[in-house]
Order: structure tokens, then C-alpha cells, then sequence
């Protein structure tokens, strides 16, 4: 039996590696299982996978899940510290996947304790790459990439060297507004933005999947995660999904991992490597699907992927930049507060203006993305 973290229970990563685990019974003890304020749920999941502590990260719900978890013997816990402590819990495998910002401190916990780790946290290798990488050859952990895009190139690479890779392709599906105009851009809205035409996602990544960011921000993620850099790796836009990201190798072969569009594929991959486990997909019907289409990025229409090249070109605290000001003019989008096309606006202002110096801890990752944060709250209030 091996046991594991899971930071981020609630959400749709969560989700469904806790539904890989229920299917693998017997195999996995639960070592913690964390949330941000979903107490009476994360109590619940805890109660099923007989979890050793539950933690919200919002110690206002501390309460609520202390009494949900009343006469279970489970631990309860709350705040930014409880979060990090659960994190440095012994398992065999930690999975990252608190979205945001918040992930941060929690994962480099996991990283420092030198074990495995899954990571679905987007954020922490583009906000805080450098300081990340660093940690990781520091305490000797692994990192095993969660997002389909990562696992594919992961998978693909197996058992080559990274000197014979010519380059690497990330595939994008473009997202519900493939094929839109600037004006139907304009008058786009939240309940149109995050709806996937392939995917299953919570409501920030699939905000991100439709402007483009997505594709951006693991662009900088691939960067750090397979160094053979910037100019060598690729972006195209495939909108069946099915390929999920490509590696060409100098000997003019091309590798590419094919699947369904269900995190429960990349999430299996991580949970059994370096071995292979079952999961409930179907097999893959290339017939079914007939055609596979591609073509290149727009971005006159979709400027993310060419602001996260920028950044990322320009290092230092351009992507933590970056990464904090998309989060907040996404959140302002999805309040109603600001239109569709404001992101990408928004975001390419911020990096225009003098940056921070570039972080070298993560106290200073995270004092970058306050400010950040801040400046964009200030552009939001005088727009």
C-alpha cells in the first residue's frame, strides 16, 4: 500500500484522482486531504478515504469542518500554515493541484521534503520556476507533471535523452471561442468563457483555456520542467484534443501521446508511474474521431501566448507578474467587473510598467505577486 497527499481534494484534479484511488481499493493510504472552504464535502472525503487530517485553507471554515468530522478521529486543521504542515506530512506521493497563487508555499513544502510530486499547480513553476527548480535539486525530489500537456511531452521522453530532442509541440484546443471574431470577443461573457468544448475544468482554468493563457502558462511551465529552450518549444492549436503534445527528435522522428480529453489519464500516469494502472476510459476509436486538424495560433485575437513568450524571454519576475495579473483580471472577468478582451489588456499593461526585481526565495515570489496584485486592483478601480 502506498500512501498520498492530496492538495486540492475538491477540485476537478482532485476529483478525479480520488476517483482513481476509489477504483483502486486497497492500494492507497490517504495521508491528508486539504481545501479551501469546502468543509462539508472535504469532511465527507476524508470520512470515505479514512484520511489521517483534513485541512481548509480559509481558517474561517475551521469550525464547520471540525464539526463535520466530529466522532471520526480525523484530524481537522485550517489557515496558510496548517496547509504547508499537511504538505510536509511523510507520503509516498503528494499531489499539487491547490489552483493559484496559494499553492505555493503548500508545494514547495512537498518539494522540500524531498519526495514525489505530482504537480497540477500551474502557478508555482511559472510564478516561482527559478526558486522551484532549484528546491527540487536541492532536497533530490521528483516532479511528475500533471497537466495532460506536460505528462504527454513527460511520457513521450521516456527513456530518450534530452539532447536529441529538436523541439516540443504543446497542443491547445482553442477553446469555446476558436474561429471568433474581435467583436464577438468583446461581448464574449463569464458563462460562455467557461464553457469547454472539451474539457471538464474548474472555472479560472477554463477562463484561461478560452483567452489563450492556458497555453501560455505552460509554455513557461514546459520551459523549466524540459530545458531545451525557449526557441524549441511550440505551440499549435488542435481542437479535437486528442494529441496532446508532441516531441521531435533530431533524427526527424516525432513522438506523440494520443487520449482522451479526461484528467484521469495524465492523474493515472502519475499515480502508477513508472508503471501503468487501469482506468474506466474507453479505448481510443481514431476511426470514430475521423480527422485530426491543426493550425496555428492567432495572436492578433488571443495575445496571451505571445505575452507569456515575452515574459518569459525576459525572466526575472516577468512570469510571477505575469501569472498574478491574469489571475486577478480573470477573477475581475468572472465577477462581471471587466470585458473578455480587458484580460489580455490588463495583463500586457502590468508588464509594461517597471518590474520587481527578479525573486530569488519564495518570500520573494510571493511579495511579487502581492504587489502585482495590487496594481491591478489600482487599474481596475480607475478604469
Amino acid at each position: 500500500m502506498r500512501s498520498i497527499t492530496l492538495l486540492g481534494a475538491t477540485g476537478s484534479i482532485g476529483a478525479s484522482t480520488l476517483d482513481l484511488i476509489r477504483r483502486a481499493q486497497g492500494e492507497w493510504k490517504v495521508v491528508a486531504l486539504t481545501a479551501n472552504c469546502q468543509a462539508v464535502e472535504l469532511a465527507k472525503l476524508a470520512r470515505e478515504f479514512n484520511a489521517e487530517i483534513a485541512v481548509v485553507g480559509d481558517e474561517s471554515c475551521l469550525p464547520e469542518l471540525r464539526e463535520a468530522l466530529a466522532g471520526s478521529g480525523i484530524e481537522a486543521a485550517g489557515g496558510a500554515t496548517a496547509l504547508v504542515e499537511a504538505a510536509r506530512r511523510e507520503a509516498d506521493l503528494t499531489v499539487a493541484a491547490i489552483v493559484g497563487c496559494a499553492g505555493l508555499a503548500p508545494t514547495m513544502a512537498a518539494i522540500e521534503r524531498g519526495g514525489l510530486v505530482a504537480l497540477a499547480n500551474k502557478e508555482a513553476l511559472v510564478a516561482a520556476g527559478d526558486v522551484m527548480t532549484a528546491a527540487v535539486a536541492r532536497y533530490g525530489a521528483t516532479i511528475l507533471p500533471t497537466d495532460s500537456e506536460h505528462n504527454a511531452i513527460f511520457q513521450c521522453l521516456a527513456g530518450n535523452a534530452i539532447s536529441d530532442v529538436r523541439s516540443i509541440t504543446l497542443t491547445a484546443s482553442g477553446g469555446p471561442f476558436r474561429g471568433w471574431t474581435a467583436a464577438q470577443l468583446e461581448a464574449a461573457t463569464p458563462a460562455q468563457a467557461v464553457q469547454h468544448p472539451n474539457w471538464s475544468m474548474g472555472a479560472k482554468i477554463s477562463v484561461d483555456s478560452a483567452t489563450m493563457f492556458n497555453k501560455g502558462l505552460e509554455l513557461i511551465e514546459a520551459a523549466h520542467l524540459f530545458p531545451v529552450g525557449l526557441d524549441a518549444l511550440r505551440i499549435v492549436v488542435h481542437p479535437q484534443s486528442v494529441i496532446h503534445s508532441m516531441v521531435e527528435y533530431r533524427d526527424g522522428s516525432t513522438l506523440a501521446q494520443l487520449g482522451p480529453s479526461d484528467m484521469r489519464v495524465p492523474i493515472a500516469s502519475c499515480l502508477a508511474w513508472p508503471r501503468r494502472m487501469e482506468t474506466p476510459m474507453p479505448p481510443l476509436d481514431l476511426a470514430a474521431i475521423g480527422e485530426l486538424s491543426f493550425q496555428a495560433p492567432d495572436e492578433e485575437l488571443f495575445p496571451a501566448t505571445k505575452l507569456a513568450r515575452e515574459a518569459a524571454e525576459a525572466g526575472g519576475a516577468a512570469p510571477a507578474v505575469l501569472s498574478a495579473a491574469n489571475e486577478v483580471a480573470v477573477a475581475a472577468f468572472l465577477a462581471g467587473q471587466t470585458k473578455f478582451t480587458d484580460i489580455a489588456a490588463l495583463v500586457a499593461r502590468t508588464l509594461a510598467r517597471p518590474l520587481p526585481p527578479a525573486p530569488s526565495s519564495l518570500e520573494d515570489v510571493l511579495e511579487v505577486d502581492r504587489e502585482t496584485r495590487t496594481r491591478v486592483r489600482e487599474q481596475l478601480e480607475h478604469a
